[in-house]
């Protein structure tokens, strides 16, 4: 965002898309290049299907974008499914699910539970292996990463987990420490969770906050990689998540406090690598 122009959460969502899609294309890079793409409708939700070099059958990966469940998108996110399908060599399934206000909770976790099941069924026939399955996403992808994974056991063999959202009633030190005077403040998110629950919606339920699941469910969550970001109001919830997973008895990765300027390349590389290692 240029010096004294509005925030993003100062503005209507739809120009707040525009701005966010905008920023994210200059930051994106030159787009890898893949085997091939294709745009899918999968359980009633767009998708766009990347597909690495080589002979099949590939492994899965479901990438779901942040953007505090009102901005972001598949297209938007499309140089990171790039780098994910060229460096990991994983079938990638971006996922263009419905966004807050225009569409609520539950209406994201909807999408990303019908493309799973879409994905379960189909994407064998397309070179895609489903026992080597993937779900990830960044911010609130990732928050919508971690449901699925603990709505669908047994489904998934690792979440790779980017600054998650577990806990949207923020009882953290890193909420306070860096909720002001940075990209995401505690107004941004404010109004991101404003238009995603509504009035009436328990911000503890774990469709929504992970971070509440019981300890049955988070003990059948598959293995997971989590990556927090140092001056990110969301670390110190993220971190928690990681824990709570860990004392589940969860194999958990955790890659802590990503702070300089390469965060998307480093975090690209991060994932390639245990992608990597869940392929082998």
């Amino acid at each position: 965002m240029q010096p004294g122009a509005p925030q993003l959460h100062e503005l209507p969502a739809p120009d707040a898309r525009a701005a966010m899609d905008g920023m994210w294309a200059q930051l994106g890079g030159e787009p890898s290049e893949v085997a091939r793409t294709e745009d899918a409708v999968a359980g009633g939700v767009p998708v766009k299907l990347y597909w690495p070099e080589g002979e099949g059958p590939h492994p899965v990966l479901i990438w779901i974008h942040g953007g505090g469940w009102v901005l972001g998108s598949a297209a938007a996110s499309d140089a990171t499914a790039r780098d994910l399908c060229r460096l990991a060599g994983y079938l990638v399934v971006n996922v263009d699910y419905r966004l807050a206000p225009e569409h609520p909770f539950p209406a994201a976790v909807d999408d990303v539970t019908a493309v799973a099941k879409w994905v379960a069924g189909e994407i064998g026939a397309l070179g895609g292996d489903t026992t080597r399955m993937a779900v990830g996403g960044d911010s609130a992808g990732a928050s919508l990463g971690a449901v699925l994974a603990n709505e669908l056991p047994g489904a998934f063999a690792l979440q790779a987990l980017v600054y998650p959202a577990t806990d949207l009633t923020h009882p953290f030190p890193s909420y306070e420490e860096n909720g002001e005077g940075l990209m995401l403040t505690k107004d941004a998110l404010a109004w991101f969770q404003g238009h995603y629950l509504g009035d009436e919606v328990d911000p503890k339920d774990p469709r929504i906050s992970p971070l509440y699941a019981d300890a049955a469910t988070l003990a059948a969550a598959p293995p997971a990689l989590a990556i927090t970001a140092g001056y990110d109001p969301l670390r110190d919830e993220g971190e928690a998540y990681a824990q709570r997973l860990r004392e589940a008895g969860v194999a958990v990765a955790l890659t802590p406090s990503v702070q300089d300027e390469s965060i998307r390349l480093g975090t690209v590389e991060e994932l390639e690598k245990e992608l990597t290692r869940m392929r082998a």
